[in-house]
């Protein structure tokens, strides 16, 4: 009896590394991508004491994109994709994240094998709520995407976001994830004394943010300047390619690739912490959306892959 292997035809549009770990489409359900919740250990159940507000999160959802004029669009290829949602409570960018005014979702790995590589892969869309006239693309703050990692020695969180407006301005700017030098934990946490949070955990909400979009968390990536597709107006959905490459035995990022760029980010590391208790091996792909003004947007997700090498 002769053996072949074969692959499914979605994978085409994709470039794996050498083991597919996961292909999630979404038009066979959520495939293990949830919220991303704190940790309930209190008593009522309540958290760590934080100034962000860390159980106030959209719930993901599976999506045909429907909207106001254009009925549904269904997903790149299918009818649903993974959709990632916020409350129409974003603020000034230079303040902590408001409640509400981020969506996030998050698939819980466990390292497998020992891989040298990482990879996630992704075809995504952005747009905001079709509530009011106006193009609406200057609303949506940004939108990302990291890994977090620990090994037998560290936990870091390498990952990229996409600042694409601060206060009605586009700036269209790529950033990767690198705690600045001097902050301490008082600074990334917003003035709370002995958070639970250290410096580079946690890039998403915590650090401080400054008028020009830098942070504590963020440093903006060599030459990434990139004016992606958005199109004409809040109810027209158009599909674009992500793909993030990272060395975890070397700790440090390869490159970026956003629809037909690639930015080489090779001797750029992630900040190294301190390995947290009981999550040894862990690899877990986080993606996030963020508003800028009162108003809700989304981060549509037709399908991911995580391969490593």
């Amino acid at each position: 009896m002769q053996k072949f292997l074969s692959y499914e035809r979605g994978l085409e549009k994709y470039n794996p590394l050498e083991r597919v770990i996961t292909y999630d489409d979404f038009d066979t359900g959520f495939n293990g991508w949830m919220d991303l919740t704190p940790n309930f250990v209190y008593d009522d159940y309540e958290s760590f004491d934080s100034v962000v507000d860390l159980s106030s999160w959209a719930p993901t959802m599976l999506s045909s994109a429907s909207m106001r004029f254009a009925s549904s669009h269904g997903s790149m290829e299918g009818t649903y994709s993974l959709k990632l949602s916020t409350a129409p409570t974003g603020g000034p960018h230079t303040e902590p994240p408001r409640p509400g005014s981020m969506g996030h979702a998050i698939k819980r790995l466990s390292r497998f094998g020992d891989p040298s590589k990482i990879q996630i892969e992704t075809w995504y869309s952005y747009t905001p709520t079709q509530d009011r006239v106006g193009l609406g693309e200057e609303d949506i703050r940004a939108f990302g995407f990291f890994f977090d990692v620990q090994d037998s020695e560290y936990r870091y969180m390498p990952g990229v976001r996409y600042v694409n407006s601060l206060g009605g301005n586009l700036v269209k700017k790529w950033q990767y994830y690198r705690v600045a030098d001097g902050v301490t934990p008082t600074d990334w946490s917003f003035g709370v004394e002995k958070g639970w949070c250290v410096p580079g955990v946690d890039n998403q909400w915590y650090g401080r943010r400054f008028a020009d979009g830098s942070g504590d968390g963020y440093q903006w990536v060599p030459g990434g300047e990139q004016d992606l597709l958005y199109n004409e107006s809040p109810d027209k959905v158009n599909w674009l390619y992500l793909r993030l490459t990272v060395d975890v035995k070397k700790r440090e990022y390869i490159e970026l690739q956003s629809m037909d760029r690639v930015f080489d980010m090779r001797g750029l590391q992630p900040t190294l912490t301190k390995g947290y208790k009981s999550i040894d091996n862990l690899i877990n792909p986080v993606f996030f959306v963020e508003t800028d003004t009162d108003r809700s947007v989304h981060l549509f997700l037709d399908s991911v892959v995580y391969s490593t090498e």
